[in-house]
């Protein structure tokens, strides 16, 4: 099974290259893996760049976790992620993510800096 990038990614999700979606779309038919790092990257450019709301960003993670032809790393703490992110308001899905990852690894508690993050259970602001 192939792995694909951030770019990969974006198109299949918002689509607004019709010429790369039909291309990604071929790539990811035999199945595709998308890490966490790709995630991030992912859902940072479609806030950044596309203005994409949170709920939009949930929905399209939602998606690719169902996906016939995609296998996200880790889908559970993915998974676990996501429901922090729709609940925390202020808190990014990135940081969700690394705190979710954190959890899994047994590595607790998170630091930072993040006020908002340092809220949820498992962080410590410091």
């Amino acid at each position: 099974m192939r792995a694909i990038d951030t770019n990969i990614l974006v198109r299949i999700l918002v689509r607004d290259d019709q010429r790369q979606a039909a291309l990604a779309d071929a790539c990811i038919a035999q199945g595709a893996w998308v890490s966490h790092l790709v995630l991030a990257e992912a859902f940072w450019v479609l806030e950044s760049t596309y203005g994409h709301s949170k709920a939009a960003i949930a929905a399209a993670l939602e998606m690719l976790l169902k996906h016939q032809s995609i296998i996200v790393q880790d889908d559970d703490v993915v998974l676990s992620a996501l429901k922090r992110f729709k609940v925390h308001g202020k808190v990014g899905f990135t940081d969700c993510l690394i705190l979710e990852t954190a959890r899994r690894a047994g590595h607790m508690p998170l630091s930072t800096f993040d006020r908002d993050l340092a809220k949820l259970e498992g962080a410590e602001r410091l």
